[in-house]
């Protein structure tokens, strides 16, 4: 800019000279400024018609400042093209890798329109290309409960629903949020799992049932021995008692089968009623203070009276009373429990807290994990069967809940259910 300025101070004094010497200083002054002038605007228009007709070609041919433009701007424009041709080769990498995948890959924008999609899409959602670009994706997937899904979330927990256009099949739909409202949504046909998995359960359910009948049988004869307990020896009656013990350990632990296996295959989409939590909770109350009586614990119990929730109440009814019933066996004799249930703007909570033995931080991540135990000698001396937080988990993700333990060992526990705002009554 500097040798620019100087270039004009010598052409200015150039024409005054002129100027000067022909007797028109004013003159010559006018017309070297008009001529610088016209110059410039000579440049100006060749870079209005590079960049208008031909942008890739060479820069023009200029002098003084323009030359230095000229070449800025064309190798702006040159490292401009040479990281879009990166990008766009990035791009189609990108593309031809998620075209060969075979889960089906959609992209929709913030409308819920579909942009673009895989050819997996096409076989497991019957897309066709081009005839759907644009076209709402929930008037291509019509299942009400993908509807509800897609338009209200929430997106923590994928969808498993039957495939609509091929019978027999299983779809999971996962969707994540990007840029503005724009989403990913990728589609996997889960049928093998899902028919392993049902199988599982299937099996579960019934060598629960099968293992019912001989259980009565030895509960009933074991009944009747110990009903003449007086005609036995020592060492026998012993013996019984150990294995009606035992019978009715392996009977608790059937019935936890057969509730698990209740609640994973039931229609988690039946309609809700509302429940009375605070009548609930009191009737939970009164039955754990009947467990727990010889051990005399102090329950209390803060219930939010005006704070009702919707959902499947012998459901919830076995999940509190399996956190508060845990909390009678792990509580030492005169300990406390506390029974608490409220809410806020965005939550309703039950919880319950004890000054029990505690559990180490590392047992936390799996203790709904079935028969998981954090000290086998401990459970099996409380009679537990390892699947009491199991089916809270379940009982929580089919009202979209989730479960908070923190806990110090030697100091006690909390476990707290944490149900979203759209299930809460007030």
């Amino acid at each position: 800019m500097k040798q620019e300025a100087r270039r004009l101070l010598y052409f200015l004094l150039l024409a005054g000279l002129i100027g000067w010497l022909i007797d028109y200083p004013a003159w010559a002054l006018a017309f070297g400024v008009l001529s610088y002038t016209t110059l410039h605007l000579r440049n100006i228009e060749k870079l209005y018609r590079w960049l208008r007709d031909n942008p890739d070609a060479e820069a023009p041919e200029a002098n003084g400042i323009w030359e230095d433009i000229f070449n800025r701007i064309f190798k702006l424009r040159r490292d401009e093209q040479r990281a879009r041709d990166s990008l766009l080769s990035i791009i189609e990498r990108a593309r031809n890798s998620v075209s060969a995948l075979k889960e089906a890959v959609v992209l929709i924008d913030g409308r819920g329109n579909l942009e673009w999609w895989n050819p997996a899409a096409e076989k497991l959602l019957g897309l066709s290309t081009p005839a759907d670009v644009g076209q709402p994706v929930t008037n291509l997937v019509r299942n009400p409960v993908f509807c509800r899904y897609f338009e209200h979330g929430p997106y923590d927990e994928p969808l498993l629903m039957p495939s609509e256009t091929s019978p027999g099949h299983h779809l999971q739909f996962e969707i994540t949020r990007f840029g503005g409202n724009d989403r990913l949504m990728i589609v996997d046909d889960v049928t093998r799992l899902q028919n392993l998995e049902q199988m599982r359960k299937d099996f579960v359910a019934n060598v629960s049932h099968e293992l019912r009948t001989p259980l009565t049988v030895l509960a009933g004869y074991l009944e009747t021995f110990l009903g003449n307990a007086e005609s036995l020896s020592p060492r026998w009656l012993r013996a019984l008692q150990q294995m009606e013990a035992q019978t009715g350990r392996m009977n608790n632990l059937v019935n936890d089968l057969l509730l698990l296996s209740r609640l994973e295959n039931e229609n988690v989409h039946q309609e809700p009623q509302r429940i009375n939590v605070n009548a609930l909770l009191g009737q939970i109350r009164n039955e754990a203070i009947a467990v727990g009586l010889e051990k005399h614990h102090d329950i209390t119990l803060e219930c939010d009276a005006t704070v009702s929730l919707m959902g499947l109440e012998s459901n919830l009814r076995s999940a509190f009373s399996n956190l508060v019933t845990n909390a009678v066996k792990y509580t030492p004799a005169h300990g406390r429990i506390r029974i608490r249930w409220w809410a806020d703007d965005k939550h309703a909570y039950f919880s319950v807290s004890d000054n029990g033995i505690g559990i180490d931080a590392h047992h936390i991540p799996r203790l709904t994990e079935r028969f998981y135990r954090a000290d086998a000698a401990r459970s099996t001396a409380t009679g537990g069967t390892g699947l009491g937080l199991a089916i809270v988990k379940h009982v929580l993700l089919q009202h979209h809940a989730h479960l908070d333990i923190s806990s110090t060992p030697g100091k006690g526990s909390t476990f707290t259910c944490v149900f979203p705002a759209a299930i809460v009554v007030r």
